[in-house]
């Protein structure tokens, strides 16, 4: 006997990039097209237009009252007055599952659902979003998950949600939530903005492709580094080349100033790493360069 889908109506609050790929995604687990919510009627009309099989609920209650899974993909600041509303529609010992899929915080947000009965919790797909639902629902497949359960059973049906998209579950305490996403940003966003600096510096110097020029380097770095961690570090901090660290100084303070800061703070943290592995301070002189 073939075993139906695991949900009998999944619904979606939101109509961003992340919404429109997790209804597509989610869409063939429940035999009628998944529910979508939003504020406004005309992004979510344009929501389901390009999500192809998904229809309209008019307000949170629809979800609450219909659903038995309801995914809230909203802005991080939204997601506390979407989940009280959803909460207060929801009939009181209804076991749904609710989760949010924003990084910055865990399942305390989802309290008022979960004093209803629900099951909560945070699932945040580690990727990014661009706005192409077919492509996204493939990139989700082996893409890791941050799950936080407001209890075991939460935790377990979520992990479970996240199978159903062909991610990979990893839990998350709710009191580490703030670490962990500040690590996402620091290894994620900061590494725009590092790009941004040697663009303009390489840009400077005459580069007229400076992304064309960075590729090959900067992809193999990222490479390395997420194989073989610290270990895969090059250049002139690991050989203690000061002639040529005080170049680079010389260089961006005459000619790129605004880039010098990040420089030096990025060197200083390489320096604490090479030290903390080696146990020694043997880079003294070096530091003294950079400070």
């Amino acid at each position: 006997m073939t075993a139906g889908p695991p949900y009998r109506q999944i619904g979606i609050a939101g109509t961003g990039r992340v919404a429109r790929a997790l209804a597509l995604a989610l869409g063939p687990h429940a035999s009628p097209p998944p529910l979508v919510w939003g504020r406004s009627a005309e992004k979510r009309d344009a929501a389901i237009a390009q999500i192809g099989r998904a229809a309209p609920a008019e307000n949170c209650a629809a979800l609450a009252n219909a659903c038995d899974v309801i995914v809230i993909a909203v802005s991080d600041d939204a997601i506390a007055p979407v989940a009280a509303e959803v909460a207060r529609s929801l009939p009181a010992g209804r076991p749904i599952l609710v989760a949010h899929v924003s990084g910055r915080s865990g399942a305390a947000v989802l309290q008022p659902l979960r004093a209803r009965g629900a099951l909560t919790a945070a699932i945040h797909p580690v990727m990014t979003f661009t706005g192409e639902p077919q492509l996204e629902v493939g990139r989700m497949v082996g893409a890791r998950f941050a799950v936080t359960g407001s209890s075991e059973a939460a935790t377990i049906a979520a992990g479970a949600l996240v199978g159903l998209l062909g991610g990979i579950a990893v839990e998350i305490a709710e009191a580490h939530r703030p670490l962990y996403h500040a690590a996402l940003c620091h290894a994620a966003n900061h590494l725009v903005t590092l790009l941004a600096g040697s663009f303009r510096a390489l840009g400077t110097a005459g580069v007229e492709d400076p992304a064309g020029l960075l590729a090959p380097l900067v992809r193999a770095a990222l490479e390395n580094s997420l194989a073989h961690g610290f270990s895969a570090l090059s250049g002139p901090l690991l050989r203690g080349d000061r002639e040529t660290i005080g170049n680079h100084l010389a260089a961006l303070e005459g000619e790129c100033p605004d880039i010098l800061p990040a420089y030096r703070a990025m060197a200083l943290a390489t320096l604490d790493e090479l030290e903390r592995g080696s146990g020694t301070s043997r880079l003294s002189a070096l530091r003294r360069d950079l400070e």
